[in-house]
């Protein structure tokens, strides 16, 4: 690892999404270090099956570091796990950058780090960010202040590039860009609610329904226990 360049802390739990991991890992890899932080090194389990090694504990993780990062899940069991709470809410109160992808966000209201702020999450449970004192905002990627967060899944490579943008200028951005060869031209213009059709948004919904209502559910639990809004810091002045 090289002590000048950024840091970068990526929980690495068990179920995330492995495409909201992978996007923006593979925008950072090469300009920053990158934890992949757990509480064991042992293999995790996405929630496509496939396995992700941890690199770093949460013992072993810097204490600094530049980017804090969740990626989102079908699965919500990390809302409630409160050692991981624990790490975020500690690097996150001094993280240069706390961001998200997907439901991430979530994740991040649950440690506490969210409200007053503007963010991004999966189009499904958009109505649950202001249960933890944030305010949803419908865009591909949200910047506000030192929170920096994507949308749904795919949204990881534009918060990706994003960042990059952010930390280390426009040019970096579009020679990772063009590196990727990301230049997306997607066959169907069915990616969000607002454009695809209204019944095949309603079963989108229905197939979602219980993901949702169950981080609904978490988060008014989490209130009960005083994390989410009770433990946030005091946002950060504009």
């Amino acid at each position: 690892m090289d002590d000048k360049r950024p840091r970068v802390a990526m929980l690495a739990y068990p179920g995330l999404t492995l495409l909201d991991m992978i996007g923006p890992h593979t925008c950072f890899v090469h300009l920053m270090d990158v934890h992949l932080a757990w509480k064991t090194l042992d293999p995790i389990r996405t929630d496509s099956g496939l396995f992700l090694s941890p690199t770093t504990t949460f013992a072993d993780c810097p204490a600094d570091v530049d980017v804090l990062f969740v990626p989102g899940s079908g699965y919500a069991d990390v809302v409630e796990d409160e050692e991981a709470l624990e790490f975020l809410h500690d690097r996150g109160t001094r993280a240069r950058y706390v961001t998200s992808v997907c439901s991430g966000s979530l994740v991040l209201g649950a440690a506490g780090l969210m409200r007053g702020y503007r963010a991004a999450t999966h189009w499904s449970v958009r109505d649950v960010l202001p249960r933890y004192g944030a305010v949803n905002v419908d865009e591909r990627v949200v910047v506000d202040r030192n929170r920096i967060s994507g949308g749904g899944v795919t949204a990881g490579l534009d918060f990706g590039l994003s960042v990059v943008a952010e930390m280390f200028g426009r040019d970096s951005a579009e020679l990772t860009q063009l590196l990727l060869e990301y230049d997306p031209q997607p066959p169907f213009d069915s990616g969000s609610p607002e454009k695809a059709a209204p019944e095949l948004t309603e079963r989108a919904r229905t197939v979602l329904r219980d993901l949702a209502d169950d981080h609904a559910a978490r988060a008014e639990r989490l209130a009960e226990r005083g994390w989410g809004r009770a433990k946030d810091p005091a946002p950060q002045p504009a």
